[in-house]
This record gives C-alpha cells, sequence and structure tokens, in this order.
C-alpha cells in the first residue's frame, strides 16, 4: 500500500545554483510519526517547503493522499497542516479569528465548536479575544499549531516546533501529537531536541547536504547501530594505560580514575571478559562497573560526520 507522502526523485535547485534536495526519495505511512533530523543546512526545512507547495520542485514528484502537489496542489494543500519555525501572525487580529481565518483558507466551512477544541487542546480558550500581538512567544507558537490543525489536516508538518519554548509547551505539545496520532494522523517532526524524537518517533530519517542517509524503524535503527559502553570505575587512578590494555581501545576518564571500553551489542563475543582479565593482570583494582548504551544522539552525530556509506 503506497504511503500517504510520496517523494520520488525529488531535486531542487535555487535560481543561484544551489542545490538544497538531491534526488530524494521518500515513502511516509499513513499515521506514523516520522522525525528527520539533519544539522542545519541538511534541507530539512527545503524538503518540506517543497512537500507543502510553498517551494516549487526542480525535479522529481510528490505525491500527498495520492494527489501530486504541483498538478493537484489543491486537494493536497487541503491534507496539510504546518507549523513553520517562524512565528508570523497578524498581530492586530484575535487569537480565535486567527484559527477561523486559516479553516476558510482551505474552504472548509465555519465549525466554531472545532475552533474551540482546538484553542482548549492548545490551553488557549482564555486567550481567545486576546490580540496575538499581546502574547508571549510561546503563546504565538500554540497560536501556530491552532492554525495548521483548524482544517482537520490528515498530515502535520511540524519544523522546529518547540524550538526557544516553555516546558509546559513542550509537554502539551507531544500529548497533543500522541492525540493526533491516535486519530490516524501522520506527523513529520524536525527536531534539534533529539531526546524528543527518541522518545516519540516511529522512524528516524536522517538527511545531510540534500540527501537522505536513510530511513528506519527507530527500534531497529538503535539496534543496528547502536554501542555499549562498559565504564570501568578503579581505586586507584592511573596517569597512562599499561601496555598490557592498549589493544581493547580503551580512553581514560575521570582524571584517571575510569576507564571506558566500547563494544558492539550484536557481536557474538564482547570482548569484556578478556578485558577484565586483563585488567587484574596489569595489576589495576575495580571500584565499579557500569554499562550504557548508546543515544538516538549518538548515532546521529556519529552519522551526519561520517563520510561513507551507513546503510
Amino acid at each position: 500500500m503506497p504511503g500517504i507522502v510520496q517523494v520520488e526523485n525529488l531535486t531542487k535547485t535555487f535560481d543561484g545554483g544551489f542545490t538544497a534536495l538531491k534526488n530524494v526519495s521518500l515513502d511516509i505511512e499513513e499515521g506514523e510519526i516520522l522525525a528527520l533530523l539533519g544539522p542545519n543546512g541538511a534541507g530539512k526545512t527545503t524538503l518540506i517547503s517543497t512537500i507543502c507547495g510553498i517551494t516549487r520542485p526542480t525535479s522529481g514528484t510528490v505525491r500527498v493522499g495520492g494527489h501530486d502537489i504541483v498538478q493537484d496542489w489543491r486537494a493536497a494543500r487541503q491534507m496539510i497542516g504546518l507549523v513553520p519555525q517562524e512565528i508570523v501572525l497578524e498581530p492586530f487580529e484575535s487569537v480565535q479569528n486567527t484559527v477561523r481565518f486559516s479553516r476558510g483558507l482551505f474552504g472548509m466551512g465555519r465549525d466554531d465548536a472545532r475552533v474551540e477544541a482546538v484553542l482548549r487542546d492548545l490551553s488557549l480558550w482564555d486567550k481567545r479575544a486576546s490580540g496575538n500581538k499581546e502574547l508571549s512567544g510561546g503563546m504565538r507558537r500554540r497560536v501556530l499549531i491552532a492554525k495548521a490543525l483548524a482544517h482537520e489536516p490528515r498530515v502535520l508538518f511540524l519544523d522546529e516546533p518547540t524550538a526557544g519554548v516553555d516546558v509546559e509547551l513542550r509537554r502539551d505539545m507531544w500529548k497533543l501529537v500522541e492525540r493526533l496520532r491516535a486519530d490516524g494522523v501522520t506527523i513529520i517532526l524536525t527536531t534539534h531536541y533529539i531526546e524528543e524524537a527518541e522518545a516519540i518517533a516511529d522512524r528516524i530519517g536522517v538527511i545531510r547536504d540534500g540527501e537522505i542517509l536513510l530511513v528506519e524503524e527507530k527500534a531497529r535503527l538503535m539496534s543496528r547501530l547502536g554501542r555499549k559502553q562498559l565504564k570501568i570505575e578503579l581505586q586507584t587512578p592511573v596517569e597512562t594505560l599499561p601496555d598490557a590494555l592498549t589493544e581493547f581501545g580503551l580512553e581514560l576518564a575521570d582524571g584517571g580514575r575510569s576507564l571506558i571500553y566500547g563494544y558492539d551489542i550484536k557481536a557474538e563475543r564482547t570482548g569484556i571478559t578478556r578485558l577484565l582479565g586483563s585488567v587484574h593482570e596489569a595489576g589495576l583494582v575495580l571500584a565499579d562497573l557500569q554499562t550504557s548504551q548508546s543515544s538516538l544522539e549518538d548515532i546521529f552525530v556519529g552519522l551526519v560526520n561520517e563520510k561513507g556509506d551507513v546503510a
């Protein structure tokens, strides 16, 4: 079954000759949360803008719900809600009218109950008569989200939605995302808070230099590329590693009080037993042992810094 968003061989080259997207292909399944990660300038916003019809593609095709974004742009755009990075609102309009107007832009009839429900979900109902210019930055961000949801989209793009906002809005935002997913809404998220992507995403996409490096189920990605780390705390610190331990690729930490050993959790043998034997033979006395597993952030940093193939 085709995805609700289908991107095939998409390229975007701007007038100055800069190519922001390079032959990008991507299928997004209905009802999933996809976190799109990449460093600044990787092409995340250009990809979102192109899918949403804000930027015209140089070549390739994009379909949303089976509708081509160029040939059938009105039907495609009506399925999409977009929360952009920039906060741009009519300063003298009220919150409630701002959301009502956004619904009307998509040809939807007036529905005060729907507008009220969205405003209540985002803790904006008490501010409904306030002018946008009277709101704090966090509240204006909530209005952007309400605008994106007013016409009941089936695909929601969140482009850095919690950048620079307070903890309360971030918490409310993710509660709302979970409710939307339960209703079958497809959500595409970009964020610099990678722990958020790790917490809520079903799949992870990584983009670098306008190219998709991978799109993979989160659990499988972390299992495939994740590593574990063993921290060996010593009773007495050392200034340098004994020669017998150099083969293990250890790192000295905590002023020589700890040895850090990284290993592949999928390997047939981790080498830990042999390492501990060598530590004992080197005359070092253990105080404690701790293990930790690499986070999505660790994997992401490794991917975007890697020059070769990551598939």
